[in-house]
């Protein structure tokens, strides 16, 4: 082996670990698999849902607990999708799996207008299949491919267009309480999640449905962040960071702290805004 091997090598090993800790430390922070899971792996096509099975195959051989793995596919119908990709890679790792045929292509076509992005209406139809299928097949997890940079993404679209300081948890209960879902990728990197997938050479299907949308605001929030970050190496991970030290009480969120706990006098009278604004007419 020359030099140059080695040092690839020694590089892809040093990738392969940094993504098995990350996975293994999310998963242990929320208690993600349990002993005698069923876990539906939502395998897409992209660079993150092909790393995500990956590394949780890789952590299934050693795992202190025994876990199911089945992957599963939305074929949406686009058109020129390639139909044969999928279940020739599944064949060939020899995991169990179901390709689940569904046009919600035409849907969100019919729907939405040509100057408006496709995500909002195709993410929902998605997840309300994913759902029911899950719920059906008895499986215990949906595990979802995204990764740190989703989750930061996310925190600034809730903030800029939904004005909510809320981002994409690694755990989730459905709204139903029928479905929990898993985000194993929630400490790893986009950077390198993309250098795994191009050295494993995974069959990358982009998506053509919405993957040419320029005007996408996650695709702004994106550049936005690329940009903060190449001028300040290390912004992501803060701000990253930040969303697991949270302090309540340097926030404004009365639901969230008990400002009214704590006052000038002991035994006070708490006041509504109501009463503030009728005492404030008052001449």
């Amino acid at each position: 082996m020359s030099v140059v091997q080695r040092k690839e090598k020694y590089n892809y090993d040093k990738l392969q670990k940094r993504l098995r800790r990350n996975v293994g430390r999310a998963i242990a922070d929320f208690s993600m698999i349990e002993a005698g899971d069923r876990i539906m792996v939502c395998l897409s096509g992209g660079a993150d849902s092909y790393t995500m099975l990956d590394i949780l195959q890789n952590l299934q051989r050693s795992a202190p607990v025994e876990f199911e793995l089945i992957a599963v596919n939305l074929d949406q119908k686009q058109p020129g999708f390639p139909e044969h990709i999928l279940p020739d890679y599944l064949n060939e790792l020899g995991i169990e799996y179901h390709i689940l045929e569904e046009d919600t292509y035409s849907v969100v076509k019919r729907v939405i207008p040509e100057d408006k992005t496709y995500c909002g209406l195709c993410s929902r139809l998605r997840r309300g299949i994913i759902y029911r299928f899950a719920k059906e097949q008895g499986y215990t997890k949906i595990a979802l491919g995204h990764h740190r940079d989703d989750i930061v993404e996310t925190l600034f679209l809730n903030m800029f267009h939904g004005g909510k300081l809320k981002s994409m948890p690694a755990k989730l209960l459905s709204d139903d309480g029928n479905n929990i879902v898993i985000r194993p990728l929630a400490y790893c990197a986009e950077t390198d999640i993309k250098a795994y997938a191009e050295e494993k050479a995974f069959p990358i299907i982009p998506c053509s449905l919405c993957g040419s949308q320029d005007n996408m605001q996650r695709q702004k929030i994106k550049q936005m962040l690329t940009e903060w970050n190449n001028e300040h190496p290390g912004r992501t991970e803060s701000i990253f960071s930040s969303l697991q030290n949270i302090v309540p009480s340097h926030l404004l969120d009365t639901d969230a702290y008990e400002f009214s706990d704590f006052g000038r006098l002991d035994d006070k009278q708490v006041l509504s805004s109501k009463d503030w604004l009728i005492g404030g007419s008052q001449e």
